[in-house]
């Protein structure tokens, strides 16, 4: 099913401003639905009629739609109302019944009005019942209405009201507190006050000012939101938690305005005490375990420069040669714990470990490069050119360290034994589709004499990617000349 945008898109000449008034609007309009228990369609103008472009389900109440109704088509004449609205007049708030799915409803139409521009009509429906609303319902429902009444004129979604991506956001059916403009209780369902009565304000809270009472109970030593007071007072569209007796609540204000004027507010009040808590918990864990993988790179480089030091002490070349190859092999480990500590702890994202291992391997092994028939101490300079095709992405971290040391060893084998002894390009060519990944290691070299390379840092990467990665390593030769290494891989998926 296209999305609201793609929606709007399609329709020529609709207008960017009301698009994402729109936008705004469905990201907020589950307030409406869940106060006025009903199912919300909103229906904008094309030329071939209205169409529904969003639906929002109520999470306090049963649903009249079991279909998603997003898509639909009313031909211009299905619906006069509508068509009328749609045009810009105007039409008494008056309940219909209508038939939804076989089942009996009442709707409502509201123009989504901006700048005294129609942009859209909201077509607010719930099932009938016979049976007698509660207090809170009514009350409730006396909060949609004047939610409606501000959409109707502009002034809901609320313009410029910055509402924090924190999880825990409080929803209707948590807790309502109705407010005059004064900041003073009018009403508050029961969810609210028992969630205010665990964080010891006792009693009746009706008649009393929200601010004052909370400024009693609350007990923190960290320093308290500045925009606490204006979310109790309700005078600013905010978000902000409140701490007391160990606990803590989530608040949200929503001013109520009539004619420009703020009439009042609710607030919305959650408990996330165990939220927060368990957010903390991973605050603490995320930290632990960055602190692992910064320790652990630092080992890693201070092995490697061990190995170093000792190469500068060993009489052969091939005993030098040798410790060069393992801190290679250390230094690219210690690569992968330096990009977990960068980014997510269960990801890495591959390209930026090519991208160091590609120079690693080019720094190590083009400085001196040893060519087959010649004497051990014949050292010939080399110029390296590198090329990267494709992305691979984020891949997780238990399959990155395997795959950084191949594609070193391979890298590095192509340098000293694949390109010319004037030197060469080495491309390193990615394609990723879901979980395959084929990873091509290229020279353009004169290719080569045997069937395959048969060095211990062949083997190495020949091990890992079967026996780690459950995939598979081949040489080919390059069309044009050269070698090409392949590597064929299936990665399991990251963690959602």
């Amino acid at each position: 099913m296209p999305s609201l945008s793609k929606f709007l898109a399609d329709i020529p000449s609709y207008p960017e401003h009301g698009a994402d008034w729109l936008q705004h609007l469905v990201g907020d309009w589950n307030l409406v639905s869940d106060l006025l228990r009903a199912d919300l369609v909103l229906w904008v103008g094309t030329e071939r009629g209205a169409m529904a472009v969003a639906h929002c389900r109520p999470a306090t109440g049963p649903t009249v739609y079991y279909e998603d109704p997003v898509g639909e088509l009313l031909p211009g004449g299905d619906n006069p109302s509508l068509d009328v609205l749609l045009d810009g007049g105007r039409l008494a708030a008056e309940e219909i019944a209508v038939q939804r799915e076989g089942r009996e409803a009442t709707g409502l139409l509201v123009p989504v009005r901006k700048n005294g521009e129609t942009l859209a009509v909201m077509a607010v429906e719930y099932p009938l019942s016979t049976a007698t609303p509660s207090t809170s319902e009514l009350r409730q429902q006396q909060l949609g209405r004047r939610l409606l009444g501000m959409l109707e004129h502009g002034a809901f979604p609320i313009e410029g009201a910055p509402i924090p991506p924190r999880r825990g956001a409080p929803r209707v059916g948590d807790g309502v507190v109705q407010l005059d403009e004064q900041g003073v209780v009018q009403w508050a369902s029961p969810n609210a006050l028992s969630a205010f009565h665990r964080f010891g304000i006792s009693g009746d809270m009706h008649g009393t000012t929200l601010a004052e009472m909370t400024t009693e109970v609350l007990q923190t030593r960290s320093p308290v939101d500045e925009s606490l007071p204006l979310v109790l007072m309700g005078r600013a569209a905010w978000r902000s938690d409140m701490q007391a007796r160990g606990g803590t609540l989530s608040l949200r204000a929503v001013p109520l305005t009539e004619g420009g004027r703020r009439t009042g507010a609710m607030v919305l009040v959650r408990d996330v005490t165990e939220l927060r808590r368990r957010e903390r918990e991973l605050m603490t864990k995320d930290a632990t375990i960055r602190e692992v993988h910064h320790r652990v790179k630092n080992n890693l480089q201070t092995v490697a420069a061990l190995l170093r030091m000792q190469s500068r002490r060993m009489k052969t070349d091939e005993a030098r040669e040798a410790l060069a190859e393992a801190m290679r092999r250390v230094s690219t480990i210690a690569l992968v714990h330096e990009s977990l500590l960068q980014g997510s702890q269960e990801s890495v994202v591959f390209d930026d470990v090519i991208d160091r291992c590609l120079r690693l391997a080019v720094d190590a092994a083009s400085a001196t490069v040893h060519r087959e028939g010649t004497p051990r101490l014949t050292e010939t300079q080399v110029e390296v050119r590198t090329e990267k095709i494709g992305r691979v992405g984020s891949i997780r971290a238990e399959d990155a360290t395997p795959l950084a040391l191949v594609v070193t060893e391979l890298a590095t084998n192509a340098v000293e034994h694949g390109l010319s002894e004037n030197g060469g390009t080495l491309t390193v060519r990615s394609e990723r589709t879901g979980s395959h990944l084929v990873i091509s290691i290229e020279d353009d070299g004169p290719g080569m004499r045997t069937t395959g390379p048969t060095g211990l840092g062949t083997n190495i990467a020949q091990s890992l990617v079967q026996g780690q990665l459950d995939g598979t390593l081949t040489w080919t030769g390059r069309d044009g000349g050269g070698t090409c290494a392949v590597i064929d891989v299936y990665l399991d998926p990251l963690a959602v």
